[in-house]
């Protein structure tokens, strides 16, 4: 078995003693890993989607924090602040919870903007600013944040720059009737989760992304990304403004999240190239958070993964 599927067994095994079914976020998470990017899941309560990045932490053998992220939650809470020393006279730097190798934004939505605003320097720079003064982060470092699809009450929506940071945004489902069968059969005794170890390390993540680099994508599979990406702001600029659905497409970081996530997905699966079809396979979860819509193609119920399904089906495929 070839690196990659070796070490996304180990920690899939691993994760999956405290967590049933999920294997397709499971996957997204390695690949996010991978590709140092941040994570966005929405899903209802009670869909694991906590024990599940507290497991993946756990099983990588990395520094975890998890912020309850409320109304009256102040960016101090989160970066952390000036603490005067009484003996010195002088003012030294408290850690918030945000250095940390992979941080939890629990219900991340329910923050104000001063608190967004500190998070987004962190998620883009890798760093944070206290009293003035920069101070980095820890490497390797991750924000995965978990919001709800439906309460709106007490809730911020996020900025888009803040959107466009996470590589992904996973829709968390609930589980098949056979997975939910075995919940109860394996919890229904029990009073505690099992004792998770760590199968993998941050410098051996680190080191893994070396080999992911290598990952080839042939000059046709990177037109392919680009056409897909673009295609979704020629929605956006469709001169006919009554059947517009799309008020702003994907960023260029869109580009770089298919190109850089597909290469972790290829590595994962044991394969030395980028094909389109992973690049399809990729594509809701990296661009559904990233299209605008308009307030016509909310009104009709219209989905951003609608519009995605739409660009792939529309855009010529390469042969490879």
């Amino acid at each position: 078995m070839s690196t990659g599927p070796a070490w996304s067994k180990k920690l899939r095994d691993e994760i999956g003693k405290a967590v049933i079914g999920q294997d397709a976020a499971v996957e997204r998470l390695l690949v996010a890993l991978l590709a140092s990017g941040h994570v966005l899941l929405e899903g209802m309560p009670g869909l694991a989607k906590t024990l599940l990045v507290r497991s993946l932490a756990t099983a990588l053998g990395v520094q975890f924090e998890r912020i309850q992220f409320t109304p009256d939650l102040l960016p101090s809470d989160v970066v952390g602040t000036m603490v005067f020393q009484p003996k010195t006279g002088e003012f030294t730097p408290h850690h918030g919870p945000i250095f940390a190798n992979l941080l939890l934004a629990d219900e991340i939505n329910r923050a104000p903007a001063k608190v967004q605003s500190a998070l987004l320097e962190a998620m883009q720079e890798r760093q944070v600013t206290i009293g003035g003064k920069t101070h980095t982060l820890p490497i390797p470092f991750f924000v995965m944040a978990t919001q709800n699809p439906i309460e709106q009450e007490g809730t911020y929506p996020l900025p888009e720059a803040q959107t466009d940071r996470f590589l992904f945004k996973l829709l968390v489902g609930y589980p098949s009737a056979a997975e939910e069968a075995s919940m109860m059969q394996r919890w229904g005794q029990v009073t505690q989760q099992p004792t998770l170890a760590a199968v993998s390390s941050g410098p051996e993540l680190l080191a893994l992304r070396s080999e992911v680099d290598r990952i080839h994508v042939a000059p046709l599979v990177q037109s392919y990304i680009l056409s897909l990406v673009r295609a979704t702001r020629a929605l956006a600029d469709n001169p006919d403004a009554s059947a517009r659905r799309v008020s702003f497409g994907a960023s260029p970081r869109a580009s770089l999240a298919l190109y850089q996530a597909g290469r972790a997905l290829a590595w994962l699966r044991g394969a030395d190239y980028l094909s389109p079809a992973l690049v399809q396979e990729l594509a809701p979860d990296v661009l559904r958070h990233r299209l605008g819509l308009t307030y016509e193609a909310e009104a009709q119920e219209i989905t951003p993964d609608s519009i995605v399904s739409e660009v792939v089906s529309a855009t010529p495929v390469p042969t490879v």
